[in-house]
């Protein structure tokens, strides 16, 4: 175990900090790793080490640390109206001038916006939403709610229960009886053997719509989908898969709600991961990127339909009851409608599209290191998954913790990336990084790789 000295931040964060998804024991042994500053694609921490950070922190520092603009647009705000509320009737001029940049860059059909604080929040509310607005028409029996195995959705109770992966629910009772979970798209663990990813496809649509027999459609509100899917190990969909599901979907009147919390905005190359795959949601929910995270906020879009459900069970109630303390806060509200006019007046989805080949060719290469059985990446994102023998699907026993011990060899070569629950890395730099930047990254990759490759030939098989 290491010692840290008395008074230095290392000893008092494990003193008085609980850290998010963070083993306390290991924090305890290794202490934390403490950034200081940043700037463009880069960190650097306390003992002056510099990191490329190839996950954007947590996939939303889409233009990078230390962009001024975003500090000037939050310094102007908080002189002049530090804080205001949108509760009874008031609000903000950065938030209606928000709400109406989001929905000018809108996928088609939707048409009102609601500001929560994060991505986890955003999910809350378009599930209460749905609730809300079936109740509205008369249908308030249609409450459960279908997510997918390996989607993240976020960690408050409601968003958590739609969230299907086992260390968001373990120890919190979770999930909430609403949720459903149907077959994860991982063509690449989950296909029978010899069945193409058309066939794939359609074996999984056949276990949906079992699920919706004998759940009972009249019982469903909702489909949740990530466009592909983040957290769970960046898990693009299969061949035909939106195009199947959303007839479904209209066949037995279950909404689409869209999670843009990690595609929005230019990570898949388009404005929209919905765009990318041609998803026509009736609610996207959106955070991370909004305000390139420097300051918290997500939103809410939803079609005119859901909107006017709403508005009329409001009405017949005297109002819409729920909202937040800092809904649509003028600062974070200023800060992200420059990050907006910025994505426009730099055409950073043109910048994305531009550098993205060479991000896949470059993520494409690791597959020939024995330990990595997969590659897949769109825009600016992708993972590289690890198998247990080379040329196969076989998986590492998970009781060695494989891709997080290859998170810290990858680390000492000087990349910050993240190990999925697939077993794999997740990498998502920020999408203003050059073509230059990406060989960077793919080089301090690469230099780790034979220490990878060996340690995976080390395991006892």
């Amino acid at each position: 175990m290491n010692e840290f000295a008395p008074n230095s931040p290392e000893a008092r964060d494990i003193a008085h900090h609980l850290h998010p998804y963070t083993s306390p024991a290991m924090l305890r042994e290794k202490g934390p790793h403490i950034m200081n500053s940043g700037s463009g694609i880069y960190v650097t921490d306390n003992d002056g080490q510099e990191f490329i950070e190839g996950m954007s922190g947590l996939w939303c520092v889409s233009l990078g640390w230390n962009e001024q603009e975003l500090i000037k647009a939050a310094t102007d705000q908080m002189q002049k109206l530090p804080y205001y509320h949108s509760f009874a009737g008031k609000t903000v001029n950065p938030a209606v001038d928000l709400a109406e940049k989001l929905i000018q860059i809108a996928p088609d059909g939707l048409s009102k916006v609601f500001f929560n604080n994060s991505g986890s929040e955003a999910n809350d509310t378009a599930i209460k939403m749905v609730w809300y607005y079936h109740a509205a028409i008369g249908k308030p029996e249609k409450k459960k709610i279908i997510s997918r195995q390996r989607g993240y959705h976020g960690v408050t109770l409601a968003a958590a229960s739609l969230t299907a992966l086992p260390y968001v629910q373990n120890g919190f009772g979770l999930p909430l009886d609403f949720a459903l979970h149907t077959s994860s798209p991982h063509y690449f663990q989950d296909a029978h053997d010899g069945e193409s990813e058309a066939e794939f496809t359609a074996r999984i649509m056949r276990e949906l719509e079992d699920m919706i027999e004998v759940e009972g459609a009249d019982t469903i509100g909702a489909f949740i989908a990530e466009p592909l899917m983040g957290a769970g190990g960046v898990i693009m969909p299969p061949e035909g898969y939106f195009e199947a599901l959303q007839p479904i979907l209209k066949k037995h009147d279950i909404l689409l709600i869209a999670d843009e919390v990690i595609c929005g905005f230019g990570r898949t190359g388009n404005m929209w991961g919905c765009l990318t795959y041609d998803i026509k949601p009736d609610i996207l929910t959106c955070a991370k990127a909004l305000s390139s995270a420097y300051l918290p906020i997500s939103a809410v879009l939803v079609t005119d339909a859901i909107a006017g459900g709403v508005e009329e069970q409001a009405n017949r109630l005297g109002m819409f009851g729920h909202g937040y303390t800092y809904s649509a806060h003028p600062v974070p509200a200023a800060v992200a409608l420059r990050t907006m006019q910025l994505m426009e007046e730099r055409d950073i989805v043109g910048q994305v599209r531009s550098v993205a080949p060479v991000f896949a060719e470059r993520m494409e290469a690791l597959n020939r290191y024995d330990s990595i059985g997969d590659t897949r990446a769109i825009g600016l994102i992708g993972c590289f998954e690890f198998v247990a023998e080379p040329g196969s699907r076989k998986k590492i026993d998970p009781a060695e913790k494989f891709a997080q011990k290859a998170m810290a060899k990858l680390q000492e070569k000087g990349v910050i990336l993240r190990a999925m629950p697939v077993d794999g890395i997740a990498v998502c730099p920020p999408l203003i990084i050059t073509a230059d930047e990406i060989h960077r990254l793919y080089d301090c990759i690469e230099a780790a790789m034979p220490e990878i490759d060996a340690m995976a030939a080390g395991l006892d098989r």
